[in-house]
Order: structure tokens, then C-alpha cells, then sequence
């Protein structure tokens, strides 16, 4: 599923492609359920590839509070630019997104006029295949941990 999710975004998206030659890695969630009435929920996993390979498998959830109400899917993929970005990846207590590099969200209108020599930070992150129905989506304040074998 999670090659799957990432060749089509490469294929719709120009900027996703460029990134993807230049990544030091690529960790693909195709499919995170979130739910929530004030309080919300989310889940997912995915996986790590390097050089194309499938090196390693993640978890990323979350759980907010405030105004929300729904459900819906979505797929992100993140784009570790730099080996640095990648090692905080697996620190021992998990990754939090919002702490430590720095993650740029990468919405149509940047995708639009972004180019590889002016993207220059740690971490691109691409949200894609949003189905159902909830107010706000963001990845900030997600937490991703390694599923070991």
C-alpha cells in the first residue's frame, strides 16, 4: 500500500517527484484513520524505503482536543532531506512532529511554485487521498514510532 500511495503522488505531483531523487529516505503512512467529537484520534502505519527499498515500518498517532467533529482517512508522505532529519527518526522516545527539524507542509500552491534549489529544509511532508468529512487536517503534534519486528 505504501508504494502504491507513493508512486501516485510522484505521478500527480512534480515537486514530490524532484524530492524523491533527492530524499535520503521516504516514510509513506497511505492510509491514517482519524475520528473525533472535541476529542479525536488518529492512526496509521507505514513505511521507511531508502534507495527505493522498504527498510523499516512506523506507527504515527495522535490524540487532540478542541473543536472537531468527524472522521475521515488520509495519506502523508515524508521527504527526510537530510541524514540528520532521518536519525531523529528513531530517537528512543519517538518522533514528534512540531519538534525538533523542521517539517513543511506542502499544500498545491507551494507545490506550484516550489522548485528543488529553493527547497532547502529538513523535512517535506505531502498530505494526499483525504476522504470523509472533518474540519481541520494537520499532521502537527503527530507522534511516530518504530514498529519493531
Amino acid at each position: 500500500d505504501a508504494r502504491t500511495a507513493l508512486n501516485r503522488l510522484t505521478a500527480q505531483s512534480s515537486t514530490a517527484k524532484a524530492l524523491e531523487a533527492q530524499a535520503t529516505a521516504i516514510l509513506v503512512f497511505p492510509s491514517i484513520k482519524k475520528a473525533g467529537f472535541v476529542v479525536g484520534g488518529q492512526y496509521g502505519e507505514g513505511t521507511l524505503f531508502r534507495g527505493g527499498k522498504a527498510t523499516a515500518y512506523y506507527s504515527t498517532g495522535g490524540v487532540s482536543y478542541g473543536l472537531q467533529a468527524g472522521a475521515q482517512t488520509y495519506g502523508y508522505a515524508m521527504f527526510f532531506m537530510n541524514e540528520t532529519a532521518l536519525r531523529q527518526l528513531d530517537k528512543a522516545d519517538g518522533f514528534e512532529i512540531g519538534v525538533g527539524p523542521s517539517v513543511v507542509v506542502v499544500d498545491q500552491g507551494m507545490a506550484k511554485s516550489a522548485t528543488t534549489t529553493t527547497m532547502k529544509d529538513d523535512i517535506y511532508a505531502f498530505i494526499f487521498g483525504q476522504k470523509g468529512l472533518m474540519a481541520g487536517i494537520g499532521i502537527q503534534g503527530s507522534k511516530i514510532t518504530k514498529i519493531n519486528p
